[in-house]
């Protein structure tokens, strides 16, 4: 993927309000001088352009994929409209990309289970908006596999590039980091923290928010 696809990326998170700096505090209980909240991507439009940023970095990865699994519960809209994108992407050639997803809880009526979609097949790409834990891609991994199925790759729009733990015990690795070599499939994101510090540097309306970030990765992030 090139510089100006994962910037401009980058940009639209700002536009739509997905990406934001000033002061969060986290789910580990961390203060961040950034947040992507991509539940904020919450209409059609820019749910139609997000999956076209999915459809373009799993394209450009080079990946050999047969369908997209999305987990619950953020991943089944993220699966449905990136596989509409896919099917709309000039370099697939009209190629139509199935997809599937789970649910929480069974069924016992109707289709019944947890799978909804597509029988899960040959090489699957999870699709999700961040990796925090690896929890959602764990369970994916389980339901391909127990489906005879291949885990090929983890699709995700941000990568945080940040260690897990207490301060003092940070992980050696990043969470991404951590699923790729646990699962042994490559995990691709549409951009990281390095594209946003990347804008920061390049553009003077956000400059101010530079050193808070720098600082935070130099604290939190992977070497």
């Amino acid at each position: 993927m090139s510089t100006s696809f994962r910037t401009d990326f980058v940009r639209f998170a700002l536009q739509e309000g997905v990406l934001r700096f000033g002061s969060f505090v986290t789910k580990s209980g961390r203060t961040s001088p950034y947040f992507f909240n991509a539940g904020l991507f919450n209409n059609g439009r820019s749910v139609g352009r997000l999956a076209q940023f999915y459809a373009q970095a799993l394209i450009d990865s080079g990946i050999a994929f047969d369908m997209l699994f999305g987990p619950a519960y953020k991943g089944i809209g993220l699966a449905t409209a990136a596989s509409m994108a896919l099917a709309a992407a000039p370099a697939l050639q009209g190629r139509d990309v199935p997809f599937a997803y789970n649910r929480k809880e069974a069924k016992d009526h109707g289709e019944g289970g947890h799978l909804v979609g597509a029988p899960l097949a040959g090489r699957v790409v999870i699709i999700d908006d961040v990796i925090t834990a690896g929890t959602s891609v764990r369970e994916s991994v389980d339901i391909i596999r127990a489906a005879g199925a291949q885990p090929a790759a983890v699709l995700i729009a941000m990568d945080r590039m940040e260690r897990a733990g207490p301060d003092g015990a940070l992980s050696p690795h990043s969470a991404v980091q951590d699923v790729s070599q646990t699962f042994g499939i490559p995990v691709v994101s549409i951009a990281s923290l390095d594209d946003i510090l990347a804008l920061l540097q390049d553009d003077a309306q956000f400059a101010a928010h530079r050193q808070a970030v720098l600082a935070y990765r130099d604290r939190y992030g992977i070497v």
